[in-house]
């Protein structure tokens, strides 16, 4: 059972002064930046698009890890690859077009991803296995932030481990990660976890993503 990568959420930071929480989260020891994109339609909330992405960029020492939860993403991919994003992974339900924004993303030296909803079965993957460098599994339905983890995708970490072999491709899950829960979320084999609440509602934030990695 190795070190994980941690990634928070902003949607759990505080939003006035984001980038003093990006200066907090380099100094805490956090892995990467973890960015929610929801439009409003594919999840019930909305938050922020491409210049919140640029501007994090000029101000992030770490990689922006950003998660598309919008409805055709290759409406806007290539705006948000411009914007200055280091990871993306998208839901291949909300799209006309997966492998050609899949394409697109890695075209770019950027490293791409299929997010799966706790009820999208693993298997969807499957197709995509040749385009991606990792898979997102969700804990919770997209939308908000502080929500409890779904005990039933514990299962689904064991699945994309074994679907993906030995391949180049590793699992992040986000949603509902704890310090308590991430401790088979390891056993497991996962690679990579966004953390919101566990990190910036924490007393000590340092403390809790030193928790969460070892």
């Amino acid at each position: 059972m190795g070190i994980i990568k941690i990634s928070p959420s902003l949607l759990s930071a505080d939003w006035m002064d984001l980038g003093k929480e990006l200066e907090r989260l380099h100094e805490w020891g956090a892995d990467m930046v973890h960015c929610d994109v929801i439009d409003g339609l594919f999840a019930p909330n909305i938050t922020f698009g491409m210049p919140m992405i640029s501007a994090l960029k000029r101000k992030s020492k770490l990689p922006l890890d950003v998660h598309l939860m919008i409805v055709e993403p290759e409406r806007y991919i290539d705006k948000f690859i411009s914007a200055g994003s280091d990871t993306i992974a998208f839901h291949p339900e909300a799209s006309k077009k997966p492998h050609e924004v899949l394409e697109k993303i890695r075209s770019k030296g950027i490293k791409a991803g299929i997010a799966l909803n706790p009820d999208v079965p693993v298997r969807v993957a499957e197709e995509f296995l040749g385009e991606i460098d990792y898979i997102l599994l969700m804990g919770v339905f997209p939308g908000f932030g502080g929500q409890k983890f779904i005990p039933e995708v514990m299962d689904k970490i064991d699945e994309s481990k074994q679907l993906i072999a030995s391949r180049d491709i590793y699992v992040e899950l986000d949603g509902g990660v704890t310090t308590e829960n991430i401790v088979e979320m390891k056993k497991r084999g996962l690679d990579a976890a966004v953390a919101g609440n566990a990190v910036f509602a924490a007393s000590d934030p340092a403390a809790a993503i030193v928790a969460l990695k070892a």
